[in-house]
């Protein structure tokens, strides 16, 4: 059986190897990253996710952040490593940040006091949807991304930096760029471990 959309999923894959060569202009990057994202699912149409867009020196400011942060947690005689793990993201093309706007949570949480209790599961959903939408999309641009997650640590310099809106909670970050070297095989447990079939 052929599937467009499980073969596009298959072709996403996670690429620490980043390089700063796109396939596209940065301006049809954005619209495929914006396209991804307001087509992606979200509780009571909610549309709760937000991104932040970053750029070359832009990207690369974010990193250094990152870095800056771990320094203050990570004890410096055993610092390489992790630098050399931030330094690899920082040599990406771009990096998108993934936001979720709490004003929007609270909203549904008042006008649906029912459900209150499960928006910000919701919310957290709407975010994952988001992240996969736009990897995959990346991917299907023979662009290479992975997804981090090193919230809350830059959370507070990042919204200062960039300006953003309070109410805006940092959920993850994807670094991505030209692909610097071959990704490996994906390896998958049992399906009998995984799934249960009843008809």
């Amino acid at each position: 059986m052929s599937n467009t959309y499980l073969a596009a999923l298959k072709n996403r894959r996670t690429q620490y190897a980043l390089g700063k060569t796109l396939p596209m202009s940065q301006a049809e990057v954005t619209t495929l990253i914006q396209d991804a994202i307001r087509l992606s699912p979200s509780s009571f149409n909610s549309q709760s996710s937000r991104a932040v867009i970053l750029f070359g020196k832009e990207s690369e400011k974010f990193w250094e952040i990152v870095k800056a942060e771990l320094r203050r947690i990570v004890p410096a005689e055993s610092f390489a490593p992790t630098e050399a793990k931030i330094n690899s993201f920082a040599a990406g093309a771009g990096t998108v940040l993934f936001y979720e706007d709490q004003d929007t949570v609270r909203g549904l949480q008042e006008k649906f006091a029912a459900y209150a209790d499960n928006f910000p599961i919701w919310s957290e959903q709407a975010s994952g949807m988001a992240q996969l939408a736009v990897w995959t999309a990346l991917a299907e641009a023979d662009i290479g991304a992975s997804l981090q997650h090193y919230n809350p640590l830059p959370d507070e310099a990042a919204a200062k930096e960039w300006n953003l809106p309070a109410s805006w909670k940092l959920r993850a970050q994807m670094p991505f760029g030209s692909h610097e070297q071959e990704i490996g095989d994906k390896t998958f447990m049992d399906d009998a471990e995984r799934f249960y079939v009843f008809a």
